[in-house]
C-alpha cells in the first residue's frame, strides 16, 4: 500500500514507519486512542474525540503532545494525502519510549508520548450491509480492570470476545457483570421497550461514547423517550429492538441476543430511524 501515516511529527509511507521496541504502548499498553470518523471527505464529532482524548491522557498522567488545532491539522492532512472519502483516522498516544523497561514511569522531561495516526478507508461506511440485516451478538462475562471510560490500548480481553463470538456464528459480543449489559466488546450497547430507549448510564464502567452523546442527544430532539439505567440479558432478550453506537458503525441494530430473536428478526424502526438523524446531522456538522 501507498499509504501515508504520521508518527511523532513526520508524514512517512507507511512501509518506513517505525517505533522503539521501548515503547511503553508496546510494552505495557500504556497508552491512549481514538478513531474519528471520515464522511465524505471531512471529520465527524471531531471535537468531542479531542475533548476525550484529553481526558483519557489526564487521568494516565501524560502530558497531551498536541493542541486541538494541531491535532485537527494532522487529522485532515492524513485525510487528504489518503484520499479518504469514507473510513476512520486512528491516533494513539503512548507514555514514549525511554530506552528500556521498567514499570515505573518515565521522567517525562526525559521521555515524549509518542504519537501515531493513520488512516482506513471503507467506502460502504454509510451504506453497511451490516446496518440493512442488523447483526447477532452473544452474551460473557466482563472481566475487564475498573477503568473502562478511559480509551486506552489494552483491548485484549474486547478483541477475544469478538472471537468467542465469531466462533458462535454471531457478530459481536455484550459483555456482562452481575447479571447486567456493561457494553459491547467495541461499542455502546441499548435497547428500546415500549418505544423507550434504554442505555447503561455513565460510570467507569463503560465508555463514555463519544457517537453515544450525540445519538442521545439527537434521540430527545426526535421526541424519543431516553432512560440511562442498567438492564439485565432476561430484559435485553425481550426487548422489542437493540442497537449498538460507535465510531465505525454509528447506530447498528442488534437483532438477536444469545440466539433469541428480536421483533421480527429485521432492524427495527426506531433503531433505523437513529441511524439515519445521525448520518443526515453528522454531515450537516462535519468538518
Amino acid at each position: 500500500m501507498n499509504r501515508i501515516v504520521y508518527v511523532n511529527g513526520d508524514y512517512l509511507p507507511e512501509g518506513e514507519a517505525k517505533v522503539s521496541i521501548f515503547d511503553r504502548g508496546f510494552l505495557m499498553a500504556d497508552g491512549v486512542y481514538e478513531v474519528t470518523t471520515v464522511i465524505d471527505g471531512k471529520l465527524i464529532d471531531f471535537d468531542g474525540h479531542f475533548m476525550r482524548l484529553e481526558r483519557s491522557l489526564g487521568e494516565l498522567d501524560i502530558t497531551n503532545p498536541m493542541d486541538r488545532d494541531a491535532w485537527l491539522e494532522v487529522h485532515r492532512q492524513l485525510v487528504a494525502q489518503n484520499g479518504v472519502d469514507q473510513g476512520m483516522v486512528y491516533l494513539q498516544v503512548t507514555r514514549g519510549a525511554p530506552g528500556d523497561r521498567d514499570f515505573i514511569f518515565p521522567d517525562p522531561e526525559a521521555t515524549t508520548p509518542t504519537v501515531v495516526l493513520f488512516t482506513q478507508s471503507n467506502p460502504a461506511l454509510v451504506d453497511s450491509p451490516k446496518a440493512r440485516k442488523g447483526i447477532k451478538v452473544v452474551t460473557i462475562d466482563d472481566i475487564r480492570w475498573g477503568r473502562r471510560d478511559i480509551k486506552t490500548v489494552q483491548l485484549l480481553y474486547p478483541s477475544m470476545g469478538k472471537m468467542m463470538a465469531i466462533r458462535q456464528g454471531a457478530d459481536d459480543a455484550w459483555m456482562v457483570q452481575d447479571g447486567e449489559v456493561t457494553e459491547g466488546t467495541s461499542n455502546n450497547a441499548y435497547i428500546i421497550k415500549d418505544g423507550r430507549i434504554i442505555t447503561r448510564a455513565l460510570s467507569n464502567d463503560i465508555l463514555h461514547g463519544i457517537t453515544r452523546a450525540a445519538v442521545l442527544r439527537f434521540a430527545q430532539e426526535a421526541q424519543m423517550p431516553v432512560e440511562e439505567r442498567s438492564f439485565t440479558v432476561d430484559e435485553a432478550k425481550s426487548a422489542d429492538e437493540a442497537f449498538v453506537t460507535s465510531a465505525s458503525t454509528f447506530v447498528m441494530p442488534v437483532v438477536e441476543i444469545d440466539g433469541a430473536k428480536l421483533g421480527t428478526g429485521a432492524p427495527g424502526p426506531l433503531a433505523t430511524r437513529l441511524r439515519e438523524i445521525y448520518i443526515d446531522e453528522s454531515r450537516k456538522a462535519a468538518i
